[in-house]
């Protein structure tokens, strides 16, 4: 059911993190490490079930806006996230970094 402003006793600019602030150039982090990070947690934070659920709801939107930003690799394992990280000038070992610089 929507509120009115008026109820709530603070109200903030709805501004997330660029990619560029949220990662070291060279790591790759889980969805889980991701949505700490956009806590201000460090990325190993231990988290009950249900706060790390909350998180997730805002990790995955922001990973989808800011795809065109970010690389993906597989999971190391069956069963485990796959990771993300800062794409960075097409200089990365990838297919489409190979087929840009074809053209």
């Amino acid at each position: 059911m929507p509120r009115p402003k008026s109820t709530f006793d603070s109200i903030y600019p709805c501004d997330f993190y660029e990619p560029s602030d949220l990662f070291a150039p060279n790591q790759m982090y889980t969805v889980y490490e991701i949505a700490r990070l956009l806590q201000g947690l460090e990325p190993n934070a231990e988290l009950d079930r249900d706060t790390e659920d909350i998180l997730l709801d805002w990790a995955i939107p922001w990973i989808m806006k800011n795809a065109d930003d970010l690389v993906v690799a597989e999971p190391q394992d069956e069963g485990e996230p796959g990771y993300y990280g800062l794409a960075d000038d097409g200089s990365a070992d990838s297919p489409d970094a190979a087929d840009s610089a074809d053209a």
